[in-house]
Parts: structure tokens; C-alpha cells; sequence
């Protein structure tokens, strides 16, 4: 089966699976005025996998400081199921030792990753078991307002960024399709260290670039996302939703994620140079 055919069964499995849960309210959040995006760095942040397309490398950014995200420490991605032997040995050779994979049980069963050797994979479900979110991933622009307030969502992307902290090695953390899990998590990372907005809207736009169209732009398990995989208003509106549930997006840092003041001092002495 290609790999085309292989999404579009994924999708219709779920949408199946999804359809039988009762609908749940997500929060009453209004939509956020648009941010600007400025254009992608020069720098290639594609890994050129075969496997996962929508591999990249988060560093080569440059901060409000005029200090620089380092290459080569953490890297978000498609789901890896996929991977070519080529792909792989390319992992090993990036010393990738953690993968954190932010999908469902549901999603893993049907499409469990390949590792390189020597790497752990650890689970950190975004959804959480939780059925209305589950739902919510059908209506992606309704999902991104659910992943900044719900608390199994922050308890998987506590964890995530404690590891990258505590990690010796590269970590690699990912979803389906690379663009909405991981990208919100790619931003909240980017922010913590103090990349600018506009930067950290280009990086979560770039999924545009290497997301394959023609899958239907999938998400997380069967939304169907429109002819782009991604828009900015759907990050704008997870930044709203953080902003509106806790004041500032530094209080939902450290009250919504539980990061303390030496937390990210130590994230941004290890990403930072």
C-alpha cells in the first residue's frame, strides 16, 4: 500500500472510531487577531527524511537577545513509521537517543515508529485518553484552543520539555503529521527561549512546505485540516487560549505547564549559545 493510501485508510479508521463519541464542548475562546509571519530563515531546517517529510532540525533561530537556537539538540517530526534504513542511520549519526511521540494509543497501533539504534521512545498522548479531545482533533481550529488548557495535554508537553532539559542527547519529539501537536509544542519551546513571534510563526508554517497536500493535510487522528496543512489563525488561537485562561503566556508557562524559573534557565543554557 503506498504511503498516500496507507493516510487515507488512517483517516477513515478514525474518523469511524471518533464518530460514535459524544460531542463535548471545547473552550468559548474568540478568534485571535493575526500575527505577522516573516519568512523562513535561510538556514535548511529539513533532516531530508524519505520517511518523515516533515522532519525538521528546531535550531538555527535567532532570539530577542541576539542569542542562537543550537542545531542538532532538538528535532520535531512526522510520525516515523516509515523510516528508510537511510533515514535511520541519518538519526543515529544525529545521536537522536529520545523519541517522544505525542499520538494516541489508537494512532501508535496502527502505525508503530521505527527507532535508531539506541533510542528510547517514550509516549506522551497529548489527547490523554480523553474523548472530547479526541473530538476536538476533527476541528483542528477548535483543537488548538484545547491544547494549552486541558491538563493532560500540559502534562504530556511538561514532560516533553523536562526531558529536552534533562537530556544529554538529541531529542526528537513528534505526532501524525508533524504540524499540530508538535507544532504547538515547537512554539511554546521557541517562545520559552525567546525566539519572537514572527519567527515562531514561520517555523510552524513551514509544515505548508513539506506536508503532503494531497493527504488531505491530516492532523492527529483523521481531522481533515482543508488545502493547507496548516493555518496561523489556529496558532494564534492557541496563544489567545493560554493568554485568556491564565494572563500571559509566562503564566501559563509556569502555572499551566508547571515549569519553574530554573527550568528555563537550564532549557535555555542548553539550547542557547
Amino acid at each position: 500500500m503506498s504511503q498516500r493510501n496507507l493516510i487515507r485508510t488512517k483517516s477513515a479508521a478514525a474518523l469511524a472510531l471518533t464518530a460514535g463519541l459524544l460531542l463535548a464542548p471545547v473552550p468559548s475562546i474568540a478568534a485571535a487577531a493575526p500575527t505577522p509571519v516573516v519568512a523562513p530563515a535561510a538556514i535548511d531546517h529539513s533532516l531530508h527524511l524519505t520517511g518523515a517529510p516533515n522532519a525538521r532540525d528546531l535550531g538555527g533561530y535567532s532570539t530577542t537577545d541576539g542569542k542562537t537556537v543550537r542545531s542538532g539538540l532538538v528535532l520535531r517530526s512526522d510520525a516515523l513509521n516509515a523510516l528508510t534504513a537511510d533515514d535511520l542511520a541519518k538519526l543515529e549519526g544525529l545521536n537522536v537517543k529520545t523519541v517522544e511521540d505525542l499520538r494516541s494509543s489508537f494512532e501508535i497501533s496502527r502505525a508503530q515508529d521505527k527507532l535508531p539504534p539506541g533510542a528510547t521512545w517514550v509516549n506522551r498522548d497529548v489527547a490523554g485518553g480523553n474523548p472530547a479531545n479526541a473530538i476536538a482533533m476533527l476541528n483542528l481550529a477548535e483543537f488548538y484552543k484545547v491544547m494549552p488548557t486541558d491538563a493532560g495535554a500540559s502534562a504530556a508537553f511538561k514532560a516533553v520539555l523536562l526531558d529536552i532539559k534533562n537530556s544529554p542527547d538529541t531529542v526528537l519529539y513528534h505526532c501524525t503529521s508533524g504540524k499540530d501537536r508538535t507544532g504547538w509544542l515547537s512554539a511554546v519551546l521557541l517562545t520559552i527561549v525567546g525566539v519572537p513571534r514572527e519567527t515562531v510563526n514561520a517555523d510552524y508554517m513551514l509544515s505548508n512546505e513539506y506536508v503532503d497536500p494531497d493527504s488531505g493535510g491530516l492532523g492527529s487522528v483523521g481531522s481533515i485540516s482543508g488545502p493547507n496543512p496548516v493555518e496561523q489563525a489556529w496558532l494564534d488561537n492557541a496563544f489567545a487560549a493560554a493568554e485568556q485562561k491564565y494572563g500571559s503566556f509566562d503564566n501559563y508557562v509556569s502555572q499551566g505547564l508547571g515549569l519553574t524559573s530554573q527550568d528555563i534557565a537550564a532549557l535555555k543554557a542548553k539550547l542557547l549559545s
